[in-house]
């Protein structure tokens, strides 16, 4: 999975020279998280909502006309965009992406072809990769295990079990326990098993006794109801 198919393409890019009003306008009205500035068809800087409107309520508190008129009619892009920025290539991985984004702590990148740009790609659009791998908006019941090793053929026998219970398997998570895992938590895994069911119950009844724990879910007697 690669960052030009789940970027915003063709992004709204604006030129260093404009006002910074006129950008948070811009960023108001198209509800957009950062705006790319580019000169010359290069890459300049950026500027985000966040920073934008954190400017522009300081001025307005502070009631002074002199320095409305210089963030109203002066005040440049070029004044307070951020510049080196941190930038993502459109043939790059998700996964490169997702970590990269943790390791500079950054929640947005504009995306490059070259030195062209081509795409943004920030917290929203990974948010909606991440549904979409999951599956939020789909209806299908979810079921984790507890953690355990994952040895040669245990996800085959994992998918077996659940699907010799009725299950129809639609997709099957490997999820690391921690951020900077041990060797033995690198080869512990909890399992998120995405499926359709009839009967949610009879599928974790199978992997329990095929021994295979479920941490999730968890059936008292109203999520059995639920469940039947």
């Amino acid at each position: 999975m690669i960052v030009r198919n789940w970027m915003q393409n063709n992004p709204l890019i604006i030129p260093s020279d404009t006002l910074a009003s006129e950008a948070k306008h811009l960023l108001l009205d198209n509800n957009l998280i950062a705006l790319p500035v580019v000169d010359n068809g290069r890459l300049r800087g950026m500027v985000t909502r966040v920073n934008m409107m954190r400017m522009g309520n300081y001025v307005m508190r502070t009631q002074n006309p002199d320095e409305i008129s210089f963030f109203v009619n002066r005040l440049r892009v070029r004044d307070i965009m951020v510049r080196n920025l941190a930038t993502m290539q459109a043939e790059e991985t998700m996964e490169h992406c997702l970590r990269y984004g943790k390791e500079v702590g950054v929640s947005q990148f504009p995306v490059l072809e070259g030195e062209r740009v081509v795409g943004i790609i920030s917290a929203r659009e990974i948010f909606h990769f991440a549904a979409h791998c999951l599956g939020a908006w789909e209806r299908r019941n979810g079921v984790m295990l507890a953690p355990l090793v994952l040895g040669p053929g245990v996800v085959g026998r994992i998918a077996d079990v659940a699907e010799g219970a009725g299950a129809v398997l639609q997709a099957i998570y490997p999820i690391g326990r921690h951020e900077f895992p041990t060797d033995q938590e690198t080869a512990e895994k909890t399992v998120l098993l995405r499926l359709h069911a009839d009967s949610l119950e009879a599928v974790v009844n199978a992997l329990e006794a095929a021994g295979f724990p479920v941490s999730e879910p968890k059936f008292g007697a109203k999520e059995l109801a639920l469940a039947a």
